[in-house]
């Protein structure tokens, strides 16, 4: 197993962490909690980084990079980011929005030199074509793509409830910058509307903007030779291992590859750039419309609730927002097959956590970690569908 612990003692003390409200705790003894939770739950592997005072003070791995080879997971193996890739482009886009290159509030057809239901990919299915004759395609701006409300579907294979739909056609769930509905669809298509602005593609923007400056070349929108014999593989809830897929296509919406080290290191920038007072920051954690649906996906997304009104839960660029007595918490979870990550920052407090799973058993012990590791009560759970390994969970999300 790998440790990483920042700003260690030079007693014979072990290293201690501090929570948001103050309290504190042995590395040893988090070492502990997460080692029963991660044996309890079935969880294949997970990484912990904890921040404080806006730096790694704490970075383990526990479990496998394979349950075939019983490999033992390294905080620098390459993980696939999911939809984490998300918050990055949130970050690249707020960067390009505070220059003056996109303004957000446009719609985003104004930058194109045709219709948008008319652009052309080299994969067909990609394009935009059955929205045709629903001009409401044309209000939809870069901030309601990057806050969930461009009224665009997740996926156009998957419903709204989370059905499979062969046929795969887009539509508009209702008026754009109406609604929240988690989309995917809207990243990609700001996607392209910033490619085109630009002239660059995404990959190159990532490497100039954040990847190249932070650090980082373990991270990538792209597979890359180099990733070769130094990333971990998914797992199902039965330890079954998921061949490895890499992304011929950079996806802003989710075909990051990243190591947990590296991701931790883009955190850290986040939060000395939120301490720092960036305008950057600022316009990407600038609160948007409420959330009220009782669940982020799957059937309870069309119902609605008050569960969350007391944290104020919103989305911002690419990152979720909510409020607690420790300031703004600002989060983005990552979730694909094999792969369940989430990451919260509260930069007025200094503090944040990531946890980077291959397992699909890993959402279900989040919570308590969450809880254990930095005091976080006030991650919506129950929203993300985070249900507790000794709960009752449904089938799907």
């Amino acid at each position: 197993m790998f440790l990483t612990l920042a700003g260690c003692s030079t007693t014979d003390d072990p290293p201690t962490l501090t929570r948001l409200d103050g309290s504190v705790l042995t590395a040893p003894a988090l070492d502990a909690r997460i080692q029963r939770l991660v044996d309890t739950a079935g969880v294949t592997g997970l990484t912990v980084t904890v921040f404080n005072q806006d730096t790694v003070a704490y970075q383990r791995a526990f479990g496998y990079a394979s349950a075939v080879t019983g490999d033992s997971l390294r905080v620098d193996h390459g993980f696939y980011g999911a939809s984490l890739s998300k918050a990055v482009f949130g970050y690249l886009v707020a960067q390009l929005a505070e220059e003056g290159i996109i303004d957000l509030d446009r719609p985003l057809q104004d930058y194109l030199d045709v219709a948008i239901p008319e652009l052309e990919f080299e994969k067909e299915w990609r394009g935009f074509h059955n929205l045709a004759g629903d001009e409401r395609y044309r209000d939809i701006t870069a901030r309601m793509c990057l806050s969930h409300t461009s009224g665009l579907p997740n996926w156009r294979w998957i419903s709204r409830t989370g059905e499979f739909q062969p046929e795969g056609e887009l539509y508009l769930y209702f008026d754009p910058g109406t609604a929240y509905s988690y989309s995917g669809e809207g990243m990609q298509l700001l996607q392209y509307v910033v490619e085109e602005i630009t002239g660059k593609g995404l990959e190159q923007l990532a490497r100039e903007r954040v990847f190249d400056p932070l650090g980082m070349e373990m991270s990538s929108y792209l597979w890359q030779d180099r990733f070769e014999g130094n990333y971990c593989h998914g797992h199902t809830t039965d330890q079954g291992v998921i061949p490895k897929d890499v992304a011929d296509e950079s996806a802003a919406a989710g075909s990051m590859e990243t190591t947990p080290v590296e991701y931790a290191r883009f955190l850290e920038h986040i939060l000395t750039l939120s301490r720092e007072g960036s305008p950057v920051t600022g316009r990407m954690f600038e609160p948007g419309m409420r959330i009220r649906t009782k669940r982020q996906f799957g059937p309870g997304a069309l119902e609605t609730t008050d569960a969350n009104d007391d944290i104020q839960l919103s989305y911002g660029l690419g990152w979720g927002i909510l409020q607690s007595p420790y300031g703004k918490g600002v989060f983005k979870e990552g979730h694909g097959e094999g792969f369940q990550h989430y990451s919260i920052l509260f930069p007025e407090a200094g503090t944040g956590i990531l946890l980077m799973s291959n397992s699909d058993n890993a959402e279900s012990i989040f919570k308590e970690v969450l809880e254990v590791a930095i005091g976080d009560t006030f991650t919506p759970w129950a929203w993300e569908n985070y249900l507790p390994y000794d709960h009752h969970q449904p089938t799907s999300r």
